[in-house]
């Protein structure tokens, strides 16, 4: 008896990990030594940018915590900053990495200064009265001073979560979301004109998974069992991708606008930049929550689908059969989507009847999150709706074709503007209670179809090439 609950419950048990397998199997069940420090997605770009003509002399004095706020604690007062107060560090190590700025000291100027002092004072005492063994070379002085900070961070921007518990088992997920922002401006220090300022904010994540058994298995033998973990995106690499972001977001606006120059001009059609300069445009029609909410989706598409219909007319026993199809899309790149769908399929019975269809239909779709990366969606259309004709040399057109209406529902899951998997359900109400060669009862004969698809998105060829074409010369314009 063990044996079969154990059997049965372990894949419920095993649901929750399967989202979080990495955190979950990378318990510390050790000691675990001093490492070098991870690095950020970000830092990649930083680095790959095109070299400077001339490196740029770049101070920073303080780049502050400006939020004031303590970690989220439910549990009473926490007096633990919400934002790592080391901003400075991470500022310096980012500007020095990207190859654009050599950074000098200023944060702890007052102790750099002393220590010129000390090594003047001894030379004076130890190695004669000559003057000139007690000069040092100058400082280094700015031509850039880098000002900014973390401005904000707001908790629980966005929490959920599910769960399900059945017979004394269950499992359950929680989620929550923080944002930190980060702006960063660079001034001149011949004039003290602020020559660029850019922001960027980053999705701290947070969430938890847990699974559960509570049974009695037998007379007095419990069963009790609990799996779960928690994973929480250190806030201190979430500052470091945020700034990291930010200076190369200054370091190519600067390019773009001729503040600076590029060692190779040829450059400014880099991958790095273009890619910036896309997502900066897909970013003027993002929310608060970065989601876009510009259209996801090329203007034309073409379908291929297959499923199933279940047949409901005048005979009983029905059975699903088997169906396939192929659509046309237009997107108008809003709410609404036509389509023009021919399918084929089986509507049969058990004993009493099964014959071949096609359909051609038009539709439209209303989708409710027409800017998500998934969105559920309402399906509605006419179409006509004839018995398929197998021999090519007879053609009967009497009382075979059959108009229709259709509605349903379904859900789409983009994986990129280009490719779109497909769910749905349609009800095909045909205006005719004879399809099936039986006409009985009130109703006219209908069938429902279910089906998953794939649609293939693409723009016409002379449409994308225009969009590349006006996105290099905007770049070069105000280079």
């Amino acid at each position: 008896m063990f044996k079969c609950i154990r059997h049965y419950y372990s894949v419920l048990i095993l649901l929750p990990l399967l989202n979080g397998c990495v955190p979950y199997f990378n318990q510390p069940l050790s000691e675990q030594r001093a490492e070098i420090g991870a690095e950020t997605p970000a830092r990649k770009s930083l680095v790959s940018l095109p070299e400077p003509k001339e490196k740029i002399v770049a101070a920073v004095y303080k780049f502050r915590d400006q939020t004031g706020q303590y970690k989220p604690s439910d549990n009473g007062a926490n007096w633990s900053t919400a934002v790592t107060q080391g901003t400075t560090s991470i500022l310096l190590k980012a500007i020095e990495e990207s190859g654009w700025f050599i950074p000098i000291e200023r944060e702890g100027l007052s102790n750099l200064l002393n220590e010129r002092k000390i090594i003047r004072s001894s030379r004076a005492n130890y190695a004669g009265q000559n003057e000139s063994s007690q000069l040092l070379p100058p400082l280094l002085f700015a031509g850039l001073v880098l000002e900014g900070g973390v401005i904000s961070y707001d908790a629980n921007v966005l929490t959920g979560g599910a769960g399900l518990k059945y017979f004394g088992a269950g499992a359950s997920g929680q989620y929550r979301q923080d944002r930190v922002t980060v702006y960063l401006r660079a001034i001149s220090t011949s004039n003290g004109r602020i020559l660029k300022t850019v922001y960027t904010s980053k999705m701290i994540l947070s969430q938890k998974l847990d699974a559960s058994i509570f049974r009695y298995v037998k007379f007095k033998r419990l069963l009790e069992a609990e799996v779960g973990f928690t994973y929480n995106e250190p806030s201190e690499m979430a500052v470091k991708e945020a700034i990291e972001k930010a200076v190369e977001s200054l370091i190519i606006e600067g390019v773009i606008e001729g503040l600076w120059d590029l060692k190779n001009p040829e450059d400014v059609n880099s991958d790095v930049i273009t890619k910036y300069v896309e997502g900066k445009e897909d970013n003027q029609g993002a929310d608060f929550f970065d989601q876009l909410i510009t259209p996801r989706r090329r203007k034309f598409g073409l379908g291929f689908n297959g499923g199933s219909w279940l047949y409901m007319g005048d005979y009983k026993h029905t059975e699903m059969k088997a169906m396939a199809g192929v659509s046309l899309l237009y997107d108008t790149q809003t709410a609404l989507q036509f389509g023009l769908n021919f399918s084929r399929g089986d509507l049969a019975t058990t004993n009493y009847f099964q014959k071949t269809y096609n359909s051609l239909d038009l539709t439209a779709k209303y989708r409710l999150l027409p800017y998500k990366d998934w969105t559920p969606y309402i399906e509605g259309g006419l179409g006509v709706f004839s018995e398929h004709e197998k021999s090519i040399y007879t053609i009967d057109l009497s009382n075979s074709i059959y108009t229709q209406a259709l509605y349903g529902a379904g859900v789409e899951f983009l994986f990129n503007d280009r490719i779109g998997l497909n769910f749905s359900v349609l009800n095909h109400y045909i205006f005719n209670d004879n399809i099936d060669g039986l006409k009985q009862g009130n109703f006219n004969d209908y069938f429902w179809e279910g089906k998953i698809g794939l649609n293939f998105y693409f723009d016409k060829i002379w449409d994308r090439n225009k969009k590349k074409k006006n996105r290099k010369e905007k770049v070069q314009k105000k280079q």
